[in-house]
């Protein structure tokens, strides 16, 4: 598990989310190397279960033997389908997700989310879906390639590098991660150019896997899955998916929009346990630079 993935505020997530609730039923909707997992079922009694889920078959090789522990194979969009299919119509105590790409992701060259190897442009979370990075880049008209970069990666001069882009397919197709940086090329700064690479990987990245579209589905199934004091507990690593989270929670929708009932009162179903995200300490972030950007957030339904 440690090589496949570090797993991200480990104790403090997984305080918020139990408590002393240790017989509860619980949901892990980001399984990856099971670290969150592991660790909940470490706290829970013989009569807690744990629902966890991951899209990307490698992740189900890290099951751990347990039968407290059902693994779903499948989108986090989907959780409620399957608390419902579980047994559990009343709701269940809590869901985590720390919604960060795995290392092992990040790891594996021939799964294509990083630029730090020549390798097929794919990036998909469920290897047996349909588009990879390479179809996005090679297919999608100028405009959209442009809305991708800016939207979800906030790059700067997203419109020319989506021109860049067009220019260099027109030649030969891009099926590799190298082709794509070589087609950018002209607009990485020199002292800059991995920053600037890690924003387009991850706006491919989201767009390829709907990353955003998931969150938001996941957010409302979380919500309607939670019992009235049960508890939503979410890493996020980018301000995207953060905003989003923050904004679900305090207004019960993604975009932020403060809807009220004829009392005036906002309709959320969740409300927030801490005002400021929970960070990572410094001997964390020692250890594992990938928690550098993370944020957890905490809520319980009301």
């Amino acid at each position: 598990m440690s090589e496949y993935h570090i797993p991200v505020l480990l104790d403090e997530s997984v305080t918020a989310l139990i408590g002393d609730a240790a017989s509860g039923i619980y949901a892990d909707a980001t399984f990856g190397g099971g670290g969150h997992s592991r660790e909940i079922l470490s706290r829970l009694t013989n009569a807690g279960r744990l629902l966890s889920f991951d899209r990307d078959s490698d992740a189900l090789l890290n099951k751990p033997d347990d039968s407290r522990l059902v693994l779903i194979h499948n989108n986090f969009r989907f959780i409620h389908n399957y608390v419902l299919e579980q047994g559990y119509p009343e709701g269940i105590d809590g869901v985590l997700a720390d919604l960060g790409v795995s290392s092992h992701q990040f790891d594996t060259a021939e799964r294509g989310f990083s630029f730090r190897f020549d390798a097929p442009l794919d990036m998909r979370m469920n290897t047996q879906a349909r588009t990879t990075a390479a179809d996005l880049v090679n297919t999608y008209p100028e405009e959209e390639l442009e809305r991708v970069l800016r939207i979800y990666g906030e790059v700067e001069g997203s419109r020319k590098m989506a021109q860049l882009i067009v220019r260099a397919r027109e030649t030969a197709p891009i099926q590799t991660t190298g082709e794509l940086t070589k087609a950018i090329e002209r607009m990485l700064p020199k002292f800059a150019e991995h920053k600037v690479l890690a924003k387009v990987f991850q706006a491919l990245r989201i767009e390829v896997n709907q990353e955003m579209r998931s969150l938001e589905k996941f957010l409302e199934g979380a919500a309607k899955s939670l019992k009235p004091g049960g508890r939503l507990v979410v890493i996020t690593y980018h301000s995207l998916e953060d905003r989003m989270v923050k904004n679900f929670i305090k207004c019960g929708n993604v975009e932020g929009r403060l809807e009220k009932d004829i009392y005036g009162r906002v309709s959320a179903p969740l409300e927030a346990v801490n005002r400021k995200p929970i960070l990572p300490r410094e001997e964390e972030i020692a250890g594992n630079t990938r928690a550098r950007s993370a944020k957890l957030r905490v809520a319980v339904k009301i």
